[in-house]
């Protein structure tokens, strides 16, 4: 059989772009490993609109829930949705030249392609919508596992302003690190900023001096953290100054910003990566470097990577795929 439409992912992007495929009955299979993407670890999620707090694991239940009813089963026969969850996406190859139209006018030849799983099966179709996501990289220092989501976040964004009033950390000194402290000088008592390295080069220079600039800032450079503090929540942490010397900080959160890693290696062979190996597409229509391929959500060198976003994005992808399977 050929599909339509192969989505890969279990997200916002990836469910969101699945559930507008089945209401416009494009013959699709949707692939996951797990549900919920990155969100799933979180205790509670006050961002997703419609929904003034939810968990991760109720959101990841939620996601399900609605592709799940989109998709084929015994009580819902006529559906065009096909869902395999619990297995891992390893290769994406181009296996024939179809004549399928990608641009409004006149059609043009386009690749069909082969989509392998971890267990060995290969899955025929049209188009491909990549919405893998990313991991967070990950602090690693003495009891960091330990207090993940108990005072240390990976998103201030999402988790900001439950610190309000509060001294906190950011670890992180590229764009991503003065950003997030931005957010949290408008709530919390002090941000602390501390890198690794000694510049700030990764970060956009009017942006540093900005931030800077805050009487509520501090940063410091050549920072190796050695432990998290805290027993039941962060209390603070400890890290080697650039004399040796172990400094200790009492704050009760830390945000983390030191890089995603995308989930984006089943598919270097076949679409322009970034030098992060972000998949590049085109913000107007999410198509990647290859006709027939388009990718949503954190696995894309988007600016800015949230759940709402990425659905949109996804959204976007979808309307885009079926124009480019429908135009004649």
């Amino acid at each position: 059989m050929t599909y339509d439409l192969i989505i890969i992912g279990g997200g916002p992007a990836g469910t969101g772009a699945a559930v507008y495929a089945a209401r416009k009955r494009l013959s699709t299979l949707f692939i996951t490993s797990e549900w919920g993407g990155q969100s799933v670890v979180s205790e509670t999620i006050y961002n997703w609109i419609g929904t003034p707090a939810l968990s991760g694991n109720d959101l990841a239940e939620n996601f399900k829930k609605h592709v799940t009813a989109n998709a084929k089963s015994a009580g819902n026969s006529d559906s065009t949705l096909l869902v395999k969850e619990g297995e891992k996406v390893t290769a994406i190859s181009k296996i024939a030249e179809v004549g399928l139209p990608l641009t409004s006018g006149s059609p043009t030849s386009a690749t069909m392609f082969s989509v392998e799983t971890e267990f060995g099966q290969k899955f025929q179709t049209k188009t491909v919508l990549i919405a893998s996501g990313s991991s967070r990289r990950k602090l690693v220092a003495k009891g960091a596992d330990r207090l993940e989501h108990k005072g240390l976040t990976y998103c201030a964004s999402c988790d900001g302003p439950l610190f309000a009033d509060m001294d906190v950390i950011v670890v992180g000194g590229g764009n991503a690190g003065f950003e997030a402290a931005a957010q949290l000088l408008a709530y919390c008592k002090s941000v602390t900023l501390l890198h690794r390295s000694d510049s700030f080069d990764k970060a956009d220079e009017i942006t540093v001096e900005k931030v800077l600039k805050n009487p509520k800032m501090k940063a410091v450079k050549n920072v190796e953290i050695l432990e998290v503090l805290g027993d039941k929540f962060v209390e603070g942490l400890t890290y080697k100054d650039q004399t040796g010397k172990i400094i200790k900080l009492s704050v009760a959160g830390i945000f983390v910003e030191i890089g995603q890693i995308p989930n984006t290696s089943f598919a270097k062979n076949v679409v322009e990566l970034d030098k992060y190996r972000r998949i590049k597409i085109d913000p107007t229509t999410q198509k990647t470097s290859a006709p027939g391929i388009w990718a949503a959500g954190d696995c894309t060198d988007v600016l800015y990577h949230q759940n709402n976003i990425a659905a949109g994005d996804a959204v976007r992808a979808l309307e885009n795929i079926y124009l480019a399977i429908h135009t004649k």
